[in-house]
């Protein structure tokens, strides 16, 4: 039915005294209000449209003030109280399906199906309770239905007569502790109540512990939550609680966010309580619901591998070191030298002998020696420059270099910017060692010609035996035909032997003077390692806050179990992060804690202390960004380490 023609024969003549009757629609523009919104049965007013609606008994009526109802409430704009009358018309249907249309549901549904009319009833009071639901969403109606008094008489009739496990009750349970989680925060419950049809924990409990209805639980654990967060309703706590088993039922299907967040909640709140906290010490899971815990935490952990190069400046040398030696003048330099006339000979005797090399240092004796020794010979022919002005000469040809006295308890004279040139000697592999390393010959270009060269050693010996004489070998007289493989032992091979692919090329040196290769191998001092690489896992992401609550559990757990009541610290400013012992705690908190005596909180801390040395390696993985909640984490890894022995 259209909200724009409603059913005037609806109430008859009455239905509108005292209120204008609705006007035709017109022709809607651009800025026309859209449905939901109509001023004309929103008016506030005790003869308001929808009111009357509610209450006239014709359900084509009901159900036309129901639908504009269930747009309009869960919207900030909707208040209860500027419709009077409306909450009392909205708890009639809930209230008769409590009362009585469960029974009359129940007793067709035995035999038959509902009745159309019965079938329409059902749905008017699901759909109120649908607007009471989302209406107590927002804090202003909250304060209305919270003290309504048809709000809590119709909640715990409602959790005390319907019977969770049948399907047909499933959605207005679901409704109801819907209804009561958005009013209970500020819900007290009286003092030492008992199990009585006003108390609402035990049917929730019940609800948490044995529906299999996955949104009951969850509704029915968040409500559990609230109320049992507000202090003065900590007495309902109980560590028998069905939910506390659901919880710890429940807590494992880290698939499943919502419900394992549900389960959190309802732990933390559980475990807030310090004789909760020390009697869950002795609960047979407890060591399970550490690990468990901890593995939550592990399981939400995003991580990332960070890298960080230390390797500090390497020094290496080839592995195969190269002769080196100081250059001789060969025959060709030399009489290329000769037959030039001073000083153009010094000048080009000093750029073949000679380098420029800023730290390089000769004393002038060795200088002139070199000289002398070079040209002495034909000074007949050739006579040679004074000692004086072959080291001037230096300067000339090196303009870097500098003849210099160096003042001390003893003048030394030096050449400073000039050093020897240095070249590679080719590798004489093939060398003939024999004669102790004296035979005279070249080396040879392959292995072949070398060993008919030592045969050729052998065959000049008259004895029938004689002893190797290769280099420094010790082997004794042997006869020729065995002497002949022996040899082969001391060539070497003409392809070099195949490295690994993981060798290098190169060895590292203890420090860039470090000498090699030394005769003693074993007494080189280690080297530095070439490539230093520190990697480790590092948190990207702070963690959820599903991983918060369960690390608050596992911190009232610690606390619980490595510190005793008497020592622990009181809640203050500066202990932040449960657990604390409240300064004035009051009689019934004191009672509970006398009822639990010293030698079950010895064993609840033998246990709890048992579990976190268990659960110590798998906190060992656990990474947070903050400091702090890091910091925790390291004191019960410490803690874990120290119970271990």
């Amino acid at each position: 039915m259209s909200a724009y023609a409603p059913n005037r024969n609806a109430g008859g003549a009455n239905y509108y005294r005292g209120h204008a009757a609705p006007q035709p629609p017109v022709q809607r523009s651009a800025t026309t209000i859209i449905d939901g919104y109509e001023r004309w049965y929103t008016e506030t007013v005790p003869n308001n449209r929808m009111t009357l609606s509610l209450r006239s008994g014709i359900h084509q009526e009901v159900s036309w003030a129901l639908d504009r109802l269930c747009r309009l409430c869960h919207n900030e704009q909707f208040l209860l109280r500027t419709i009077p009358g409306l909450i009392d018309a909205l708890f009639e249907w809930p209230e008769w399906y409590v009362n009585e249309g469960y029974r009359e549901l129940a007793e067709i549904q035995s035999l038959f199906s509902p009745s159309p009319e019965l079938d329409v009833k059902r749905r008017h009071a699901l759909e109120s309770l649908f607007v009471l639901r989302n209406a107590a969403l927002h804090e202003t109606n909250t304060q209305e239905l919270l003290y309504h008094p048809h709000s809590i008489a119709l909640i715990f009739n409602a959790l005390d007569k319907l019977n969770h496990d049948l399907d047909e009750h499933a959605e207005f349970l679901l409704n109801i502790v819907e209804f009561f989680h958005s009013i209970s925060p500020r819900y007290i419950l009286a003092p030492n109540l008992v199990q009585t049809t006003w108390n609402p924990i035990p049917p929730l409990a019940h609800i948490a512990g044995s529906s299999s209805n996955r949104s009951l639980i969850l509704a029915a654990l968040a409500t559990l939550t609230v109320i049992l967060s507000n202090p003065p309703n900590t007495s309902q706590l109980s560590p028998n609680s069905p939910a506390l088993t659901a919880t710890l039922r429940y807590l494992p299907l880290f698939i499943d966010q919502p419900l394992v967040d549900a389960c959190l909640n309802y732990l933390y709140t559980h475990l807030s309580h310090p004789i909760m906290a020390k009697t869950f010490l002795l609960h047979p899971e407890m060591p399970s619901v550490v690990r468990l815990l901890v593995s939550l935490i592990l399981h939400e952990q995003v991580e990332e591998t960070a890298i960080i190069d230390i390797t500090g400046l390497v020094h290496t040398t080839p592995a195969v070191a190269q002769p080196i030696r100081e250059h001789e003048l060969t025959d060709e330099e030399r009489d290329g030298l000769l037959i030039q006339a001073e000083p153009q000979r010094c000048f080009n005797w000093m750029k073949l002998m000679f380098v420029a090399k800023p730290d390089g240092e000769l004393t002038q004796v060795d200088f002139w020696n070199l000289y002398k020794d070079a040209f002495f010979p034909y000074s007949n022919e050739h006579p040679l420059l004074v000692a004086s002005d072959v080291i001037k000469n230096v300067s000339i040809v090196f303009p870097s270099a500098q003849a210099m006295v160096l003042q001390g308890d003893v003048q030394k004279f030096i050449v400073r910017g000039v050093d020897r040139r240095r070249e590679p000697v080719a590798t004489e592999r093939f060398k003939c060692l024999w004669n102790k390393s004296m035979c005279a010959a070249p080396a040879f270009t392959d292995p072949g010609h070398l060993f008919d060269h030592i045969l050729d050693h052998i065959a000049a010996t008259d004895e029938s035996e004689c002893p190797c004489l290769w280099s420094s070998c010790t082997q004794p007289s042997l006869p020729k035909a065995a002497l002949r493989p022996h040899i082969l032992t001391h060539i070497s091979s003409p392809q070099p032997l195949p490295k690994h692919p993981s060798q290098s090329d190169t060895i590292t040196l203890p420090s860039a003077n470090s000498p090699y290769p030394i005769n003693d191998p074993t007494s080189r001092p280690p080297p530095p390692s070439r490539s230093t690489i520190i990697s480790f896992k590092q948190p990207t992401v702070d963690p959820p806050s599903t991983s918060l609550t369960a690390l608050l559990c596992i911190r009232i757990l610690f606390r619980a179990s490595f510190t005793s009541s008497e020592a622990a610290p009181r809640a203050d400013g500066d202990h932040f992060g449960f657990p604390g012992l409240v300064e004035g705690a009051d009689e019934q908190e004191v009672e509970s804690r006398d009822e639990m005596s010293m030698d079950k909180e010895r064993e609840g801390e033998i246990r709890g202390r048992k579990a976190f040395v268990g659960a110590r390696y798998l906190m060992e993985g656990v990474r947070i960004r903050d400091e702090s909640l890091m910091g925790w984490i390291t004191e019960m890894v410490d803690a874990g380490i120290f119970g271990a022995h």
